[in-house]
Parts: structure tokens; sequence; C-alpha cells
């Protein structure tokens, strides 16, 4: 009876232990799944990799110069093969200006797709009202209206509205002769830059311009009035380059010369002489010759005076 007592304690001791240790087992079991942070297999998704965590220390992409402006008007976005005398012809500007407009250092270095002002900044003055003729005023917030989405100016009632400004007189279309006698600024008067016979007429595609024969030296003169913006060998296929600004729509372009005579930035007068025909980058002696109507090439024949 008594051994049964002490068996029967021990099995009911060993009992409650067992118990106690499979409850301290399972309770282990359970902390662990509830403390277990889920887990979600991305690489697992089709088509949807595991994402990459960002390094902080990785450094920003630079980005080219002027990128903000991309796609605006006035700017352009630097190709392959481009270079600043290119893109200066073909937009009617200066290569310099369009470096100082968009804050250039060396005009020798542009890099692909750097954005470019490629027409001159609005000038600091207040803008001109052009159907009005009147200056109109920046406005205040202290003088301004609101109105939906926006402010506008209140009127003036102790100054009488501007009288309307004459309208300007049309610009001619590209490859045309301006009328007789009109005011714009497109009115040239322009003159044959050598006296050659013309060896290949204009192709918009093939060739730009003019090309004009001739023998080496014979004398290239400028074809209207201008300011040199460009002297140099720096446009491939042109050779010995000079490039003259007429006014804000018309270039000249003469080529392929064996002596420049006069400097950038210098002005010129109509029928100077301003170099001396050759064949730098050319197959023969000739000058070719280039009219540009705000960088778009047009037929020179269209232009110069008839022989």
């Amino acid at each position: 009876m008594k051994g049964s007592r002490m068996f029967g304690l021990s099995a009911g001791r060993g009992g409650a232990l067992a118990l106690v240790v499979v409850g301290l087992l399972l309770a282990g079991c359970g902390s662990k799944m509830v403390n277990r942070a889920p887990v979600e297999d991305r690489a697992s998704v089709v088509g949807k990799p595991a994402p990459v965590a960002m390094d902080p220390s990785t450094p920003a992409v630079k980005q080219p110069p002027g990128f903000e402006n991309a796609g605006l008007p006035g700017y352009y976005t630097v190709k392959p093969g481009d270079t600043l005398i290119r893109i200066a012809l073909d937009h009617g500007q200066g290569f310099r200006d369009i470096a100082r407009w968009s804050g250039v250092d060396n005009p020798n270095r542009i890099e692909v797709g750097q954005v470019l002002r490629v027409v001159p900044p609005a000038p600091a003055a207040a803008a001109v009202n052009t159907s009005s003729g009147a200056v109109a005023k920046p406005v205040t917030l202290a003088s301004a209206t609101p109105v939906m989405g926006g402010t506008v100016s209140p009127p003036s009632a102790d100054k009488p509205a501007a009288p309307a400004a004459p309208a300007a007189p049309a610009a001619p279309a590209a490859g045309s002769t301006p009328a007789s006698g009109a005011s714009s600024e497109d009115e040239i008067d322009w003159i044959w830059p050598t006296k050659g016979a013309v060896l290949v007429g204009f192709d918009e595609v093939k060739n730009k311009g003019l090309d004009i024969g001739g023998v080496a030296g014979d004398p290239v003169l400028a074809a209207a009035d201008g300011r040199v913006v460009y002297v140099g060998a720096g446009l491939r296929g042109y050779g010995n380059l000079i490039i003259l600004k007429h006014n804000n729509t018309y270039l000249t372009a003469y080529a392929h010369n064996q002596t420049l005579l006069i400097k950038e930035d210098q002005s010129v007068r109509k029928g100077q002489k301003i170099a001396e025909m050759g064949s730098s980058d050319a197959d023969r002696v000739k000058l070719h010759f280039e009219v540009r109507r705000q960088g778009k090439p047009v037929d020179p024949a269209k232009y110069l005076p008839a022989r």
C-alpha cells in the first residue's frame, strides 16, 4: 500500500513535470510563431523583380547643364556630333552669343544632352503690349485684385490708354525678295559676293547655297552690311569659313577661302573684301555662299540681283 502510494506520487509528480515541460515547449513555440515577421517572396511575382534597397551613400545622377529647360521654346538640346558653330548657324545666331546666353565658358566644349538658349533672352525692361502699344506695369500683390485662378491689375481711371502703335510691316516669306519701299529690317540691298559663274545651284538637302567658280585669290566680298560672328575652320566641310550676321533675320556664310581678312565681332560694309577665294576642304577652287533666314538655308539666287 505504501509502495503503491509512493509509486502513485512519483507517477503524479512525473506526469505533472512532463505536463509542465510540454507546456513550456508549446509556449516557446507559440511565442516564436507570434514574433516572427511575415515574409513575402517578391521575386516570385511574375514580371516584378524584388526591389533593391537604395544605398544612402550613392551619389545622385549628374544632369547635363540646362536640363531643366529641355523642350522649352528658344532652347536646343545638344545631340551627338553637334558643335556650337553648327548649332549657331542652324539657328541664325553667333556662336559666342549662344555661349554667353547659355553660360558656356568654353565654346569648344559642349556635351550631349546639354540644353542651350538659342534665342536672345528677353530684356529686363517692362514688356510691351502689342495690341495697344502700352507698356504693361508689373502686377504687385498690393495693387492686384484677386480673381479665380490668379490676379489682375485694377484699371487706372486717371490715365488714358496709350494710342495704338502702327503695325510693323510683315516680313517677306522665305525665298522672296522684300518689296520696294518696305521698312522692315528684312529689306537688305544684296550684292553678289564674287564675280565667277555659278557651278552648282541651291538644293536644300544636297547643297545649301551656291557654289561659285573662280581662281585662287579672287576677292570675296561681303554681300551686305553686317557683323562678323565667325572666322575659322571649325565647321567640317566648309574649310576656311566666314559667317556674317546682317540683322535678327539673316546670316551669310562664305566657305573654302584660302585667306581670311577680317576678325570676329568686326563690322563690315557691303562690298568690302573679306577673304580670298581658295579650295580649303573642297575639290576645287570655289566659293560656297549661303544665305540663312532665321537659320534656315534659302536660295541665294532669289535674293541676289540679276546679272
